[in-house]
């Protein structure tokens, strides 16, 4: 009975220890051996040339990627300010994807990438398929989308929101002939 007494005693202390050296380095401004998991936020999509032949729909039936198209993400907060603003280029394929570096949310619901972020169409390098066009309200900004999609790290994790897609429209269309 007395060793078992003693085994307590000496569990306690050890326990107590253990508790006082981790808050006594935690205030000290000492790092514990749990990092920080980083959670960053992105947003991935496509951006395309709509064909002559879909003007004034929301088709991409026949539409072309667009390479080194330029997109931008725009965040407000709940007090309709802009809090987070970038522009991103896409690549070979027309995607684009851009980790939102520096993206804050003051208020977790408010503030939430789905609830304050969209995506805009800004520039495209085809000059014969340049105009804005509203697939997707890209005009007044697409919204974003969870479709569960995460890359996970040791101690990093990437939540990856999707926009779009998006497209841009020929500035002249030949006349269609109904024979």
């Amino acid at each position: 009975m007395a060793s078992s007494q003693l085994l307590i005693v000496i569990s306690s202390l050890l326990l107590f220890t253990f508790v006082f050296s981790s808050a006594t380095a935690a205030a000290d401004g000492i790092p514990t051996k749990t990092a920080e998991k980083k959670v960053d936020v992105v947003v991935e999509g496509m951006v395309y040339c709509q064909s002559c032949e879909q003007f004034g729909t929301w088709s991409l039936t026949g539409a072309e990627p667009i390479p080194s198209a330029k997109v931008s993400v725009i965040c407000k907060d709940h007090k309709d300010r802009v809090s987070y603003y970038k522009v991103f280029e896409t690549d070979g394929n027309g995607y684009f994807y851009g980790q939102l570096e520096g993206f804050k949310m003051d208020n977790y619901l408010l503030d939430h990438p789905l609830q304050s972020c969209h995506v805009k169409p800004v520039s495209s390098p085809i000059e014969k398929c340049n105009l804005l066009s509203n697939v997707n309200y890209g005009l007044d900004g697409s919204p974003l989308r969870y479709e569960n999609k995460r890359l996970m790290g040791k101690n990093y994790e990437a939540v990856i929101y999707a926009a779009g897609p998006l497209a841009f429209r020929p500035a002249h269309c030949p006349p269609t002939t109904h024979l």
